[in-house]
């Protein structure tokens, strides 16, 4: 397989300084209302968002939950400078890999991951990482981007020659049978024509 990570990382590099504005973060935007609706219905006092980008979507956590605890990892080194500057003491924020966190074990009440599971070339090691992290009883929180199906199929075949790193498009049925490796009670639900909810209990 091409170099996913090392492209996704030149991508988001590029992207970080204009993300939270530009049209080509306006998708992971779109997901953080129906991540934060999920997230006010669980306990989530230490909250670790994998793939935090600028920090955006911790920062509303932040805002709206003061009393929580909120870290983020992110593989760009633009991106984690640009959610350290903006999150402050709000949230620690560690440059890493969604395979290998820099998180200890059983550390996050929630793990979310926003509009960043489909640029992963290795989906079981990362959800490893996150059941990993995860405390008994934690719940994983996933959104991510896809397709209607025949558009998802050959999108599928394209990626691999973008310079994004993106990896691959899940369909529902996808995703939940990736997470019913890990998780229990795993579900996944289409949102609208371009996202996906997920979620399961470790």
């Amino acid at each position: 397989m091409y170099n996913a990570k090392k492209r996704s990382r030149a991508n988001f590099d590029r992207q970080a300084a204009i993300y939270d504005t530009a049209s080509f973060g306006a998708h992971a935007r779109k997901l953080y209302p129906i991540l934060l609706a999920q997230l006010a219905q669980i306990p989530h006092r230490w909250v670790l968002d994998v793939g935090c980008g600028t920090g955006e979507l911790l920062f509303q956590m932040a805002r709206r939950w003061p009393g929580g605890t909120y870290r983020g990892v992110d593989l760009s080194p633009k991106m984690a400078a640009m959610a350290r500057n903006k999150l402050g003491v709000l949230a620690q924020v560690d440059l890493g890999d969604a395979e290998r966190l820099p998180v200890p074990d059983g550390w996050a009440q929630v793990v979310v991951c926003s509009d960043s599971f489909h640029h992963y070339p290795d989906p079981e090691a990362a959800l490893a990482e996150f059941h990993r992290v995860l405390w008994p009883g934690g719940v994983l929180l996933l959104g991510d981007t896809t397709a209607p199906a025949g558009v998802r199929g050959a999108l599928n075949l394209l990626l691999p020659f973008s310079r994004g790193g993106d990896v691959h498009l899940y369909s529902p049925g996808e995703l939940t049978a990736l997470l019913e490796r890990r998780f229990h009670g795993a579900r996944c639900r289409r949102v609208d024509a371009t996202s996906l909810l997920a979620w399961g209990i470790k």
